[in-house]
């Protein structure tokens, strides 16, 4: 039978990461008390936006601030964002280099589809967020860079170097989903050089540049004494080549008011107005209203932030010491330092294992069903993020996590662990 549909749709793999949500819900509606930490989300109930932006919202619906904004979204909001900008970071952009919309991912889709030609090449590490989809849809060819956790997951110029002399794009994030991990200056500047290097070779024959999309969704999240840096703040020149994304989803707990933004140089954001422009994937004109008078708020804007920072440090100071405390028992646990984002990266080095009914641990599933079932934890594989079968990292979400619950997690997890035969671990 014919295939009813285009190639691309029939082919468009789902994310992994909700199939995976969606067989934890599933456990939760029969009754199982499931500690879900696998949607990069908050619950509003733990985290609520900011109560002063929710009050802007509603005066900008009680003043009829329901018609189409303009494409790039309201001069008063690109404005502000870019006040915003130059006061946290330092870089100097115009309006006229920002577009706001529904959120990172159109964003992140816009960059795709304003960059890239059919068979352009999209350089990006592993484990990361989306882009083998954004590739698809973009018919771009992915080159994907296994990263290790001795470099926090992140790739290094070295690494990169190979696979950048024809490509298009080099799709980086810090902190970065899903690992909380950030890049260092020490990190990115060699990056950023050799990324000069190569557009002014490419400058002799007229070639298109290599561009940085550089997703800084949650620069504002960042722990204790661990300072983001980005491109164009390490090297100006890196300025005609850096696409940001960025936004309020991560640093105000809004993601459901979809509200981001991307910035960079002025004729391709310019091209990314007219595609989103096509789609309508404008944020709404009332939310956009708010977001401008809170971000000119900056003491209900720095409260809120340091807050929320605040109820993420404690949730990640109390799993990471729950893991040493773990892995210092003997148990084949490991976690890195928590850095930025709301997420934990955690090694179960428990292939290999034999569990109680006799069943051999031998793969990523199983090491996910395991902790599913006999810890009722739920979190997300790396395979989940483009890392090949295998693995045993995985990903911890906080956003919904209660702090009182963390110690009887920490024990379930324990007795989980400590129900296994680790004498066979290879």
């Amino acid at each position: 039978m014919a295939n009813l549909v285009s190639q691309k749709a029939e082919h468009l793999i789902g994310s992994e990461i909700i199939k995976l949500a969606g067989e934890v819900n599933q456990k939760i509606k029969d009754g199982q008390a499931i500690y879900n930490l696998t949607i990069g989300d908050f619950d509003p109930n733990l985290f609520p936006i900011p109560a002063m932006l929710k009050e802007y919202i509603i005066d900008a619906y009680n003043n009829n601030q329901t018609n189409y904004p303009p494409a790039d979204g309201m001069l008063e909001l690109r404005s502000a964002i870019a006040s915003f900008i130059e006061e946290n970071q330092g870089l100097k952009y115009t309006p006229n280099e920002f577009l706001v919309a529904g959120g990172g991912r159109p964003l992140i889709y816009a960059i795709y589809q304003t960059l890239l030609d059919p068979n352009d090449k999209v350089v990006y590490p592993v484990p990361s967020w989306n882009n083998n989809h954004y590739c698809h849809l973009s018919d771009a060819q992915k080159i994907e860079i296994e990263t290790t956790p001795e470099n926090g997951f992140l790739p290094t110029a070295d690494e990169l170097k190979p696979f950048i002399h024809d490509a298009t794009i080099i799709a980086l994030c810090s902190p970065l989903n899903p690992t909380g991990t950030m890049f260092r200056q020490e990190q990115l500047l060699p990056i950023c050089e050799m990324v000069i290097t190569e557009n002014e070779r490419r400058k002799t024959s007229n070639s298109k540049p290599l561009y940085v999309l550089y997703d800084q969704i949650y620069s504002m999240l960042t722990m204790k004494g661990i300072e983001h840096v980005d491109p164009v703040s390490l090297v100006p020149a890196m300025k005609e080549y850096t696409v940001f994304v960025d936004g309020i989803s991560k640093a105000l707990a809004a993601t459901g008011v979809r509200v981001g933004w991307g910035f960079g140089p002025e004729h391709v954001i310019a091209k990314m107005k007219s595609i989103l422009g096509h789609i309508g994937a404008w944020a709404p004109k009332a939310e956009q209203v708010a977001v401008s008078r809170f971000l000119q708020n900056k003491q209900a804007l720095g409260i809120f932030i340091s807050e929320l920072k605040q109820k993420v440090t404690i949730r990640f100071d109390d799993i990471y010491k729950g893991f040493k405390s773990l892995q210092q028992k003997g148990y084949p646990v490991n976690i890195i330092s928590p850095e930025g984002a709301i997420y934990l990266t955690a090694q179960f080095a428990l292939k290999g294992t034999t569990q109680a009914n006799g069943k051999l641990i031998d793969s990523t599933e199983d090491i996910t069903t395991f902790l599913l079932n006999e810890a009722s934890l739920a979190v997300v594989p790396f395979t989940a993020f483009g890392v090949a079968k295998g693995t045993d990292w995985y990903r911890i979400s906080i956003g919904t996590l209660k702090e009182s619950d963390i110690p009887e997690m920490l024990t379930k997890l324990e007795q989980a662990l400590a129900s296994l035969n680790l004498n066979q671990t290879t």
